[in-house]
């Protein structure tokens, strides 16, 4: 690196945090803490406890925007009046040490950029994910599998955790179907980029001959909502049907119809939870999950109208992103249109790049 492409990094950088301070209004946010400062020190406000937990969240997001945004206004104009005097003085050790630790400048730059990006009203919750395997057998059933293990591996890198609802396994390998919760801050943030059909291209381990197959899976993904919002399900609307657990649970699987199955006769959605030894638990986490899936069906449907495009079918040409391992190896986003190298990282769950480029893109 020399002096002209660190000045143009440093441009960029400014640049990006102007954005950042036009969208999050520094002031308008400390003028919110402190009317929740106010509110708080009124014994009454602490009667409602749903609601003072609610606002206490928001005052816990407020502050951390604004310390993070803060810290690194105060660092890149460190680094930029040191890069003024190190040119000026020719001192080549403290350009050196400038040049070497933009690389970290720009990621929390970039990471705080996402930060903000993630202001939409579910954003913050926890993530429903359902993924269900295309045509294709045994071998699209694999790729559903590989991809459930990627979210897991995801998950545990962030430190967020996982509550398995539904895994139905496939008779040879893999999963016909599987439904799971991430639990952590912003996981329906990120996993939102995630929604869509996954296409995959290898090798078949399946395939005495060798040749080449092409995979689908589609992944669907749906904020956890608060109980509060109002989506009424009628009982005329759904047909709910029970069936025997499956997988592991010792001695109560297979003996007790406790899983639960609701499918949504005008939508066709349909959503499993056996996660639980109870029926009626396992129909309430299933209703939960419908009410999910319905409220994300209704911002897609708005975000296609906007766009001028129908929803996709899992299939050829409706992919969202490729996963190529023969005859070479790149995964490739059609949002972002960024192509990556380093796909066995991505597979085992190093997705935050990709999805970043997702949302980066989506935003501009």
């Amino acid at each position: 690196m020399d002096n002209y492409e660190y000045s143009e990094i440093l441009k960029t950088l400014e640049e990006k945090l102007n954005n950042i301070k036009d969208i999050i209004d520094p002031e308008k946010l400390k003028a919110r803490n402190s009317e929740i400062e106010n509110l708080q020190n009124d014994p009454s406000f602490w009667d409602d406890a749903k609601n003072a937990a609610k606002i206490g969240q928001e005052k816990t997001k407020i502050e951390k925007i604004l310390s993070d945004y803060e810290s690194l206004a105060n660092a890149l104009d460190d680094a930029k009046e040191l890069f003024e005097i190190g040119k000026a003085e020719e001192d080549e050790e403290t350009l050196q040490m400038l040049f070497e630790e933009v690389p970290q400048l720009q990621s929390d730059i970039k990471a705080l950029e996402i930060a903000v990006m993630l202001n939409n009203e579910h954003d913050g919750a926890n993530a429903i994910v359902s993924i269900h395997p295309g045509a294709g057998g045994t071998e699209s059933q694999d790729w559903a599998d590989m991809l459930f293990r990627m979210y897991l591996r995801w998950a545990e890198r962030r430190g967020f955790s996982v509550e398995i609802l539904d895994k139905q396994a496939g008779e040879e390998a893999g999963l016909k179907d599987v439904s799971f919760i991430i639990k952590g801050e912003n996981a329906y943030g990120y996993l939102k980029a995630e929604n869509g059909v996954h296409r995959l291209v290898r090798i078949s381990p399946f395939d005495s001959n060798a040749r080449r197959h092409t995979s689908f899976s589609s992944v669907m993904v749906s904020p956890e909502i608060d109980d509060d919002i109002d989506i009424e399900i009628e009982d005329k609307d759904i047909r709910i049907d029970t069936y025997r657990a499956s997988g592991a649970g010792g001695q109560h699987v297979n003996k007790t119809e406790s899983a639960i199955r609701i499918t949504h006769l005008e939508t066709g959605i349909v959503v499993q939870c056996q996660n639980d030894r109870s029926q009626h638990k396992n129909k309430a986490t299933a209703m939960k999950m419908l009410k999910s899936r319905l409220y994300e069906l209704e911002l897609e449907k708005k975000q296609a109208e906007a766009d001028g495009v129908e929803k996709s079918e899992i299939g050829w040409g409706h992919q969202i992103r490729s996963y190529v391992l023969a005859p070479y190896q790149q995964i490739k986003d059609t949002r972002s249109n960024i192509a990556y190298s380093q796909v066995e990282a991505i597979l085992d769950g190093d997705l935050d790049e990709v999805i970043e480029g997702v949302l980066i893109a989506n935003q501009k």
